[in-house]
């Protein structure tokens, strides 16, 4: 039985009664920032390489257009990863575990093949961000990848999963660099007002713009990683209302950073009357230098980028991680999530992320054209959201408690906001496929 089941209404209480979950007890402010880190550090790998490019290159052919559709995805943003936080807490397992157990090894299997795509897909593009930043500084891909592969493999390698989680919350702290690039870019508000109500909505390559951003918010692995992170340290009724906060303030960190560099790219392509090529970070960071007059700029965001690569591939990784450990204890060959829970990690999981490791830094080096390719990853995330979305809710509203899962207005506004973005997703995708 599911440990939700045990500590919701299933259980006994002795009398012949359901027991309810302990109501929430006041802890002291230091119990209480004990417990963030999942939420806010999910946001700050979402915010990775994949996200950054799409959005530059969003502000860069669209000026401010799709800049609502950022912010007006942050209430969906948030609803996905409170539901992982519940499932995570009270249920006490992973998402590829849980979805087994409720639906099926077919389930699973399908769900792992989401997770292994989207997390090699966040490899591609992180390994884009350190092809790029190399290349602006005047070293080649053939030096940079292998290096950072290998920083990559021995970082997630070395440590426990509370260790590395530390290490990402730390570099990722280089991403909030993008608010004063921002700024510093000198958006014009009339103009901002302007592209808000002036949607090309006839043109794919508008659409395909728009299908990458929702991909880059939605990355299945963030789903992975956050209930794995959640299940096995958090197992009081009171930790939730700490990770529901915390995953609020990391959702709307999420969207903000990503709208900060959209808005510097808009705001600069703008004032130069001409938007430039963009194949590579360094392109990017070129493009910022010659309007900010100086190459402090360029470097900033070389920087930031680089932080949020590198904390999307740990995350990325640890989610693989979880979701390999999983399968294996599903078919008796793991050693029940060690990976979550702070354990080593184990050779089922070394085997197959030394594959996708070497496999995207060899695709990163052979491709030109790193900003197309990254956009077009995004968009492959976003052709998953049916089965992500699906599955979550469908956990949500079996696994849980009666008086645990989302209900009434609430179960009304997530299915239908879910379902809104689903569908605007994957429209866009496929209408604006010939652009790419």
């Amino acid at each position: 039985m599911a440990r939700s089941e045990e500590n919701g209404e299933t259980a006994s209480n002795g009398r012949g009664g359901a027991r309810r979950p302990p109501p929430p007890r006041r802890r002291s402010g230091w119990r209480a920032l004990a417990v963030w880190g999942p939420g806010v550090l999910a946001a700050l790998a979402d915010t990775d390489a994949g996200n950054v490019v799409t959005a530059a290159q969003s502000g860069e052919q669209w000026g401010y257009r799709l800049m609502p559709l950022l912010l007006l995805l942050t209430p969906a943003l948030y609803m996905v990863q409170e539901l992982t936080v519940r499932l995570g807490i009270y249920t006490g397992r992973g998402h590829g575990e849980l979805i087994r157990e409720r639906f099926g090894t077919r389930w699973a299997l399908l769900s792992m093949i989401g997770l292994a795509v989207s997390t090699i897909g966040s490899l591609i593009t992180e390994f884009t961000a350190v092809a790029g930043v190399g290349e602006m500084v005047g070293i080649a891909r053939e030096q940079t990848l292998p290096i950072a592969a290998a920083l990559l493999f021995c970082v997630v390698l070395s440590g426990t999963w509370r260790r590395i989680e530390r290490v990402a919350l730390l570099i990722g702290l280089c991403e909030l660099v993008f608010f004063y690039i921002a700024w510093a870019a000198h958006p014009h508000p009339a103009m901002v007002v302007r592209h808000a109500i002036d949607w090309p909505i006839g043109n794919r390559a508008f659409l395909w713009s728009a299908a990458g951003l929702i991909g880059a918010v939605f990355n299945p692995w963030m789903i992975f990683y956050q209930q794995a992170a959640v299940a096995p340290r958090h197992r009081q009724w009171d930790d939730y209302r700490a990770e529901r906060r915390d995953t609020a303030v990391g959702a709307v960190l999420t969207q903000l950073l990503t709208a900060a560099v959209l808005v510097a790219s808009a705001a600069i392509v703008l004032q130069l009357h001409a938007a430039p090529r963009l194949e590579t970070i360094g392109d990017i960071s070129a493009m910022l230098i010659s309007t900010l007059g100086t190459e402090v700029g360029g470097l900033l965001f070389g920087v930031g980028v680089l932080g949020a690569s590198m904390v999307a591939a740990i995350v990325a990784s640890l989610a693989l991680a979880g979701g390999v450990d999983e399968w294996a204890v599903g078919n008796g060959k793991g050693k029940g999530n060690d990976n979550a829970r702070g354990g080593r990690l184990d050779r089922w999981f070394i085997c197959t992320y030394a594959t996708c490791v070497a496999g995207s830094a060899v695709l990163v080096w052979l491709v030109p054209d790193l900003v197309s390719l990254t956009v077009a990853l995004q968009v492959v995330n976003t052709l998953m959201l049916p089965l992500v979305m699906g599955l979550l809710i469908a956990l949500a509203v079996t696994v849980l408690p009666r008086r645990l899962r989302p209900r009434g207005a609430y179960l009304f506004a997530l299915v239908a906001i879910l379902l809104l973005v689903t569908v605007l997703g994957v429209v866009c995708a496929v209408a604006g496929a010939g652009a790419f």
